[in-house]
């Protein structure tokens, strides 16, 4: 008897739990209800640590919304970003490179149009400047997170220490040199896309061409091309830097090197344990002829950008999302500064009243948007394919394989191959 009650008792709970699902019950309702979006981001660890605790807070505020997270490193977050794009099954809500834009919107339709959901999203908080970044033929297909650009960081402690003065202009960079290559110590250093976007800003300052037309082409002809190769050949022979394939991270610690070109958004990256150790690190100002035209031949972009999926099926959900991530103080707490110095106002203002704006990386922000010369980057300028071929011409050249000139014309004819040159610069 006490079995069969148990039985009945059993049923009449089944009975009750469908019922209920008609009923105005909420936590049965929250349950059918559910919308579930998806979130794809890359990052280390620490990263993907911050963002999971970010997004359970949206599901609290928001339990009507589930969130699924896809995440990884860098290289295979773009390998797969790549087919999911191809095929349509992209992530609701995504961040994205700044040149992805071109790549998979090119006409503005590869991502959903923000405007549409500025009810939900507060454009506000951007000026209208920074959102341009994210449109393509007049679509705001993204937001940026942060700015970034590369930055002079230079080791004070071990400047200080030689009694050498923080270069300010490329002559000041070859006297410290002069100082430094006796004690087997770098004045400057940097991985090879941070050589050839210092290598541009020099030859744009002494030609007084931009890399790029108003058009996209590519401006540089071989004499251009020249400047430059023999810019970084004078920079090996003399010892102001090593060849960017012997760049070493573990040089920054031990001093090997004195300054380092490097994103504002590597500031910690590179530094952090240099400052833990003692050592006074400074974002010092762009190299230049003149420090008056500081900022000449440089080139800003965003750190990254998110987007949201032009085939979501919720569009109000993952614009909720959005714009928690971009402009919530609930976001901002556990991120700061991880990804670059805010773009939105009202995360900036919280960050800077909770004294989280400071530092390294703060300082190299500042630099970047002070300055009143440096450009917006054409995302092209960032092709493995210009400065790995770029390297391999100065290479040509540091080890006597061929004269500037004949390097200089070769890389002019490989490059047409592949991008949009002025017409009388292919040649």
């Amino acid at each position: 008897m006490n079995r069969f009650s148990k039985l009945i008792a059993l049923a009449l709970s089944a009975v009750m739990l469908l019922l209920s699902g008609c009923t105005e019950d909420p936590v049965v309702r929250k349950q059918t209800n559910q919308v579930q979006i998806t979130l794809s981001w890359w990052g280390n660890d620490s990263r993907n640590e911050y963002t999971i605790a970010a997004v359970q807070r949206f599901e609290k505020l928001h339990p009507e919304i589930k969130v699924k997270c896809s995440y990884s490193e860098w290289s295979g977050y773009e390998a797969r970003s790549q087919v999911q794009m191809i095929s349509g099954t992209e992530a609701d809500v995504m961040q994205i490179n700044v040149g992805w834009l071109a790549k998979y919107s090119p006409d503005g339709n590869g991502y959903y149009d923000l405007e549409k959901l500025a009810d939900t999203v507060d454009l506000s908080n951007f000026s209208s400047e920074m959102l341009d970044y994210g449109r393509r033929n007049g679509v705001l297909n993204a937001i940026p997170i942060a700015m970034n650009a590369e930055t002079v960081y230079i080791n004070k402690s071990v400047y200080d220490s030689f009694g050498v003065s923080v270069p300010q202009t490329w002559d000041d960079l070859f006297r410290a040199a002069d100082v430094f290559r006796k004690h087997g110590i770098f004045a400057l250093a940097g991985a090879s896309k941070s050589i050839w976007l210092y290598c541009i800003a020099y030859a744009e300052q002494q030609t007084g061409k931009t890399f790029f037309t108003d058009n996209g082409e590519i401006n540089f002809s071989a004499g251009e091309f020249k400047v430059m190769i023999e810019f970084y050949d004078r920079l090996v022979k003399e010892k102001v830097i090593p060849k960017v394939e012997d760049f070493q991270r573990f040089n920054i610690d031990n001093g090997a090197y004195a300054g380092v070109v490097a994103w504002v958004s590597d500031a910690l990256n590179y530094y952090k344990g240099v400052i833990e150790k003692g050592s006074e690190i400074i974002a010092a100002g762009y190299t230049a002829d003149d420090p008056s035209k500081a900022g000449s031949g440089w080139y800003a972009k965003p750190a990254t950008l998110y987007a949201l999926s032009r085939n979501t099926e919720h569009p109000k959900e993952a614009a909720m999302l959005l714009d928690f991530m971009l402009n919530s103080t609930e976001w901002a707490e556990l991120q700061g500064v991880e990804k670059g110095i805010p773009l939105s106002a009202s995360v900036r203002k919280y960050l800077d009243e909770t004294g989280k704006l400071s530092g390294l990386q703060y300082e190299a922000s500042q630099v970047m948007e002070n300055n009143k010369l440096i450009r917006p980057m054409n995302s092209v300028i960032e092709d493995s394919a210009l400065y790995e071929t770029f390297i391999d011409a100065c290479d040509l050249v540091l080890f006597n394989k061929a004269t500037a000139d004949e390097a200089a014309s070769q890389l002019c004819k490989t490059y047409a191959e592949k991008y949009k040159m002025r017409q009388d610069s292919a040649s």
